[in-house]
Parts: structure tokens; C-alpha cells; sequence
């Protein structure tokens, strides 16, 4: 058994995986820079650490981590959100599931991540890196409809979907360090995936369609698919980067069926909630010879307060407010568990501090859920 720490303990995700750790016998800790934060109640966790914030106290959150990994004889340190950015930066000196730095920003990147993906003949879309207003232009005058993000982004909170040039104009404020990228739009459905791998080997899997969001991008109702075309992208693109560490994709599939890779996310994402009920789902962090699992059985799973709160909105918005009520009711809460139920019942906590930032920085609630610890390629 093995005394493992996790940071990011904000995220619905961080808390699932310190209730699978428990339950696989594990001794868990838990290091967060938020105050308050949903994981902190969790009778999951041996011990709870507040750490400076890593975007605005690098060398300080780095230095608490060590001292915590000493102190507490900590055999594996699993970073969840985009502290493991900072992290990577100091991979040699922590026992971190995750690559370095180096890599890890070809992947975050978004206009990096194109380019190696079509330098391993990986479908994407057409892209533009976007650096001046004429690029810009050349991007309009290439696609009659087009998608604008920057290249270091998150929840697509800054995406423009088929703007206007006129709007784009506006929008868009030009830096050498903060470029933005165009791409063509591409009607279809859209897929999320989460994989565990280890040296280019994928030990654990998910595959799920992107239904309800909160706001533009950032999936709320999980439910696995079989997509082996989906499955047989991210084998390639790990395998030939030999990837260790959690690492999530944002596809799109056309009506015609053709695939195209739209970001990557070199972290974990809400794919953990889908796979925290397999039984070798912790192993899957430390073996990495095992089998690829995937989930077993076909249930749904939910943030009902983001359902709440931005689903049911949206649903009343665009005319469906009886697909919201059939999947609300038919979806499990991945927050309430009767046997650990002190973060749902507390979760307004969370909540609140989060709000309290989105106030102070004059941002939104979901900017504000990442304003600590998020990372734009700074050295």
C-alpha cells in the first residue's frame, strides 16, 4: 500500500480519485492552494495541506510540495488541474506522475499540439496561429465559418465560435507570448476522452459524448461509449510520444464520420468519474503492464449543481428542458456519496470562495475556478 498525495483537490475529480485510493488501501494527502476546498471534508484523506497558490507563488508552492513529499514519505504525487504545469517544472525533484514541463507544453499548447499532431499524420482541423490582425484576415478569407481560442486556455471561456470579422476585430488583443489560433468549423458531435498511460502504454480508458456544458466547453454529464476509432487516435498519439502521466482529448465526429482532434488536455478531466467505480481503476496509476480497462456497465453520471446551475438554463434556452429532466433524474451526483457525505453537504463552501475570487478579479466563476493555479506558458 502506498502513501500517495493528490493536488487539485477543487475538482470533483480529485475527490473521486482520493475515494478510490481509500478504497484500494492507499493512505492519501491532499494539497491545495483554495481555502475551503470540496475535498477537504472527505474522510478519504488522511491529511489535508494548504500550500501557496502555484501561479502567483511558484517557488513557495514547490517548496511546500517537497517538504510535504518528505515529511510524509510519499511514494506517488498525482496532480489533477493545471498545477501540474508548475509542477512538471520540478518533475526531477518529485515523484510525479506526469512528464516534464517540456513536453507537457507541446500538448497544452493549442497551436503546438496541431503541429505535432499532423507531424504524426493525426487528424486535425485546419489550422491558423493567429499573432496579428493579418493573420486574422488570412484566417477569414481562408473558412467562411471559423472557431478563435487562445493558445493557452481552458472551459473554451475565451472561445469565439463563428464570429463575425467585425467581432473577432474587437475581441482580440494581440501578444508574441499570447497568441491565438483560428481553425475551421466543423459541424458534428462532440467527444471528451480520459486515459491513464504509462511509456506510451494506455492502462485505463473512456470515451464520452459532450451534451450539457457549463458555459461553452466544460462537460457536466458523463456517460461512456465504445468508439474504437475515438480509442485507436489517442493509442496512436500516445504511443508515439510514450506518454506517462493522465491525458484527456476534445474531439469532433462529422455527420460522415470523420474524426478530427480539436485539443488536448495533459491532465486529468471528469473522464475519472466514469472509470471510479472499476475495481483496478487505482492500479491502473501503478501497473503499468495491466490490460486497458474501460467502464463497466452503462450509468450516467452528473455534477447536479452544474446541471443546476448551467444546464437547466441552457435547456429552457434552446428548447430542451425534457432531455434535461430525463438525464437529471437518470444520472448519479459523481459529489454525493452516503459514505463520505460531508463534501456534498458542504460543497457550497467551495462554492462560495470560488465566487469570492470571480468578485475580487472581476472574472467569471469558472475563470475564477482555475485563477490560482492555471499556467500560459510562463518559463
Amino acid at each position: 500500500m502506498a502513501n500517495i498525495l493528490l493536488t487539485g483537490g477543487r475538482a470533483p475529480v480529485t475527490l473521486d480519485l482520493a475515494r478510490v485510493f481509500r478504497r484500494a488501501g492507499h493512505t492519501v494527502f491532499m494539497a491545495e492552494s483554495l481555502r475551503g476546498h470540496l475535498s477537504q471534508p472527505s474522510n478519504a484523506i488522511k491529511a489535508n495541506f494548504l500550500v501557496p497558490a502555484p501561479r502567483q507563488e511558484k517557488e513557495a508552492f514547490l517548496f511546500a510540495l517537497k517538504k510535504i513529499v518528505a515529511e510524509n514519505q510519499i511514494d506517488l504525487l498525482i496532480p489533477t488541474c493545471e498545477e501540474i504545469f508548475h509542477m512538471a517544472m520540478a518533475h526531477d525533484e518529485l515523484p510525479l506522475f506526469a512528464e516534464p514541463i517540456k513536453k507537457l507544453k507541446q500538448f497544452h499548447n493549442k497551436w503546438e499540439f496541431v503541429v505535432h499532431a499532423v507531424d504524426n499524420d493525426l487528424h486535425v482541423p485546419e489550422t491558423i496561429l493567429v499573432q496579428n490582425q493579418e493573420d486574422l484576415l488570412h484566417a477569414y478569407a481562408q473558412w467562411r465559418g471559423l472557431v478563435l481560442k487562445p493558445v493557452y486556455s481552458r472551459f473554451a471561456s475565451r472561445t469565439l465560435i463563428l464570429p463575425t470579422l467585425q467581432k473577432a476585430s474587437s475581441s482580440l488583443t494581440f501578444s508574441a507570448r499570447q497568441p491565438w489560433v483560428a481553425q475551421q468549423y466543423i459541424e458534428g458531435q462532440a467527444f471528451c476522452t480520459y486515459s491513464v498511460c504509462h511509456n506510451g502504454r494506455i492502462t485505463a480508458h473512456t470515451t464520452y459524448p459532450s451534451r450539457f456544458t457549463a458555459g461553452r466547453g466544460a462537460t457536466i454529464v458523463f456517460r461512456h461509449v465504445e468508439h474504437s476509432a475515438i480509442f485507436n487516435w489517442v493509442k496512436s498519439f500516445v504511443g508515439q510520444n510514450k506518454f506517462t502521466g493522465q491525458i484527456a482529448f476534445d474531439f469532433i465526429q462529422t455527420p460522415d464520420g470523420q474524426l478530427f482532434a480539436l485539443e488536448c488536455n495533459p491532465r486529468a478531466t471528469s473522464g475519472v468519474h466514469l472509470l471510479a467505480s472499476h475495481p483496478r481503476f487505482a492500479e491502473s496509476f501503478s501497473n503499468p503492464f495491466m490490460d486497458c480497462i474501460t467502464p463497466t456497465g452503462d450509468r450516467s453520471y452528473m455534477l447536479s449543481a452544474a446541471m443546476l446551475l448551467y444546464g437547466l438554463p441552457a435547456a429552457l434556452r434552446h428548447g430542451g428542458f425534457r432531455d434535461w429532466v430525463k438525464t437529471y433524474f437518470s444520472s448519479d451526483d459523481v459529489i454525493l456519496d452516503f459514505k463520505d457525505p460531508l463534501p456534498a453537504v458542504m460543497q457550497l463552501r467551495s462554492v462560495l470562495a470560488t465566487r469570492a475570487i470571480a468578485k475580487r478579479e472581476n472574472i467569471s466563476l469558472l475563470e475564477a475556478s482555475t485563477f490560482d493555479i492555471e499556467w500560459n506558458g510562463e518559463g
